[in-house]
């Protein structure tokens, strides 16, 4: 029964997300066109790929040193 709601939940989110994305958008975008004119647009988008590439590489780290427990575990039970 509970796997019955949260499907339906889920179906909901999923066709009202369909619907949302399908409104017309708006074409006047005052900030974005400020920004590209003046060239800040290049700095906000270096920090975000800074900042992914942050986390990319976080994750990476995180994955080897878990991945090394992981072997040292399994190789103490043999």
């Amino acid at each position: 029964m509970r796997n019955i709601r949260n499907f339906v939940i889920f179906l909901m989110v999923i066709c009202f997300g369909a619907i949302y994305a399908q409104a017309p958008a708006s074409t006047d975008v005052d900030m974005a066109d400020t920004m590209r004119s003046s060239g800040k647009i290049y700095v906000v988008v270096g920090v975000v790929l800074i900042i992914l590439v942050g986390l990319l590489i976080y994750l990476i780290t995180i994955d080897r040193k878990v991945s090394k427990i992981e072997k040292e575990i399994m190789e103490g039970k043999k």
